[in-house]
């Protein structure tokens, strides 16, 4: 299938040609050398980071889909983060839109280089508005392509984080935003294939109901649909530095993951069929 790629400073947008986007914002890596010193030694390493996904995810050239991964870590600036820094999860331990804890609840920053409210105002400029500029515009394609728009943000976690959630998460935790990001039929059909695998975990709109990116772009009644996947990353890596992909592991979490992207977007395809506006 035909495929073009748009590389920025800040992420890179593969453009494919059925109406799936798949949105790794948590996969960069890289905290800019001018930004460095203000940050602990431990920070880093970024240990926080959704390892690996684009290598896990690696059947979506295959299928026909669009990705877009960002180059820079979330300690930088979190790109499922709302722009006012509003919590995703009010009463729990939310990290920020510029982060300044580990998951661990242990401080990203040396005392006193944390950014002050103009300085994220600058990361917002230079680093979050083009992932979601160039997010928004290739939805808007799709739309313009296909009639509709599938959008899939991919994640992955530590299976057991006590400062962010208590015991350990199911393998496979699914979220649009308690049904306002997607229509039913499409959360239905993904879950349907994890329960058909029988193997992993899962559930619906748990501890983990979507994002930013889920709860913004999610418009089902024009046509967009967004889910939300946060993982758990012993399906597929070690969950401890050096945070080693594990090929084995991956390949039997592979087949199940690529069978739920597949179900989504024939459900899309069975909403969408008569061209009709009632969905």
């Amino acid at each position: 299938m035909s495929q073009t790629q748009a590389s920025s400073a800040v992420c890179t947008l593969t453009q494919g040609t059925v109406p799936l986007l798949v949105s790794m914002p948590h996969i960069g890596t890289q905290i800019p050398a001018h930004l460095q010193a203000g940050y602990t030694v431990r920070a880093l390493q970024v240990e926080d980071t959704d390892w690996h996904l684009a290598q896990l995810y690696d059947f979506l050239p295959a299928m026909g889909a669009s990705v877009l991964q960002p180059r820079y870590s979330r300690y930088v600036i979190d790109l499922n983060r709302p722009p006012d820094d509003a919590p995703m999860y009010p009463g729990a331990s939310n990290t920020e839109l510029c982060p300044t804890r580990f998951f661990t609840g242990d401080a990203l920053y040396l005392p006193g280089c944390a950014p002050d409210a103009a300085a994220r105002a600058q990361r917002r400029s230079v680093y979050w508005q083009p992932y979601h500029d160039a997010l928004a515009a290739e939805l808007r394609r799709l739309m313009q392509v296909h009639g509709y728009a599938l959008l899939w943000d991919a994640h992955s976690i530590r299976s057991a984080i006590p400062w962010l959630f208590e015991g350990t998460l199911p393998a496979l935790n699914i979220g649009t935003a308690s049904g306002d990001s997607a229509h039913p039929a499409i959360a239905q059909a993904v879950m349907a294939v994890c329960g058909e695998a029988g193997r992993f975990s899962h559930v619906l709109n748990g501890r983990f109901k979507g994002g930013y990116i889920t709860r913004h772009y999610g418009r089902p009644d024009q046509h967009v649909h967004a889910v939300q996947l946060e993982m758990c990353q012993n399906l597929y890596m070690q969950e401890a530095a050096p945070f080693a992909y594990d090929a084995a592991l991956a390949a039997q979490v592979q087949p199940t993951l690529r069978a739920m992207l597949q179900a989504a977007l024939d459900a899309g395809a069975a909403l969408y069929a008569g061209g009709g506006d009632d969905h």
